[in-house]
C-alpha cells in the first residue's frame, strides 16, 4: 500500500508520495514512487504510482525508453509528447501494456495487478494539468472545484485536504497541507511510511522549484508533526464540552 497526493492550485502543482512497499509484515522495502521527467525551460512532468510494483515499474520504464505507437509504429517517449493530454494518453498506454505483460499467465496467482497513478505537469505554453490514471489506461482530470487527487491509502489524509485546500491556496501552503495529510496517514496506517518524496512546480516556470526526499531526521517535518499535534489538542480543548448527559 502507499499514499500519494497531487494538489493543483493557482500558483502551481505539488506532488507527494511515500516510499514504503510491503508484502507482509516482515517484508517491508523502500522504493521511489514519485518520478520527475524534466527538461528545464521546456517541460516538467511528475508521475506518482500506487499498486502492483512490477506493473508501475514496468510502466515507468516504458515511458522513459519509449512505446511503439500502434498506428504509426513510431517509438514515443514521455519527454517527446507535444502536450499534457497526449502525455496522459501515453501514460495510459504504458500502464495497459505493463499490466498485460505482468499479468500474463498469472490469472490464478491471487496477486492483484491493479495500479493507479497521478500524472501532472506542464509542457511549453500549455496549461498546467493533473490527471489520475487507472489500470485500464483511462483517466480523469483534476478541477478547480476539487483541486487535489489521491491514490493509495487516501482516507486518513482526505479530511485534511477537504477542509484546508482550495484552488486559491498558496502553493507553499498546499505543500504544507499535503505533508500534514501524509503525516496523518503515516500515523494511522503502518503500510505507509517515511521517507517521503516531494516535488513542487510553479505555474509557467517549466522547472521544479522543489524536488527532494524527507526522512525522519528532517527538522521541518519533525516540527510540522509536533506543531500539528499541539494545534489539534489546543483546538479540541478550546471547543466547549457537549451539553449532553446532564450538568457536571
Amino acid at each position: 500500500m502507499t499514499y500519494c497526493c497531487g494538489i493543483l492550485v493557482r500558483g502551481g502543482l505539488v506532488m507527494i508520495a511515500d516510499t514504503r512497499t510491503n508484502a507482509g509484515l516482515d517484508n517491508i522495502s523502500t522504493f521511489r514512487k514519485l518520478h520527475v521527467f524534466e527538461q528545464p525551460g521546456e517541460r516538467v512532468m511528475m508521475l506518482a504510482t500506487a499498486g502492483n510494483l512490477s506493473v508501475t515499474q514496468g510502466a515507468v520504464t516504458l515511458l522513459a525508453e519509449g512505446l511503439e505507437n500502434p498506428e504509426t509504429h513510431e517509438i514515443e517517449r514521455l519527454v517527446d509528447a507535444p502536450g499534457m493530454l497526449e502525455a496522459a494518453q501515453l501514460v495510459g498506454r504504458a500502464v495497459r501494456r505493463s499490466h498485460a505483460m505482468a499479468g500474463e499467465g498469472a490469472e490464478d496467482s491471487g496477486v492483484s495487478f491493479d495500479v493507479s497513478l497521478l500524472f501532472g505537469g506542464q509542457i511549453g505554453s500549455g496549461p498546467l494539468r493533473l490527471f489520475m490514471v487507472y489500470t485500464a489506461g483511462n483517466f480523469i482530470e483534476c478541477t478547480q472545484d476539487t483541486p487535489y487527487l489521491q491514490i493509495g491509502e487516501h482516507k486518513y489524509g482526505k479530511p485534511i485536504l477537504d477542509r484546508a485546500v482550495s484552488f486559491d491556496t498558496d502553493v507553499l501552503d498546499a505543500l504544507k497541507i499535503g505533508l500534514i495529510s501524509m503525516d496523518s496517514t503515516i500515523r494511522s496506517n503502518l503500510s505507509v511510511g517515511l521517507p517521503v518524496d516531494i516535488a513542487l512546480l510553479r505555474r509557467d516556470t517549466l522547472r521544479t522549484d522543489v524536488s527532494t526526499r524527507i526522512d525522519g531526521s528532517d527538522p521541518y517535518f519533525r516540527d510540522l508533526r509536533e506543531s500539528w499535534s499541539r494545534a489539534l489538542r489546543a483546538a479540541h480543548i478550546a471547543i466547549p464540552a457537549p451539553p449532553y448527559g446532564g450538568a457536571r
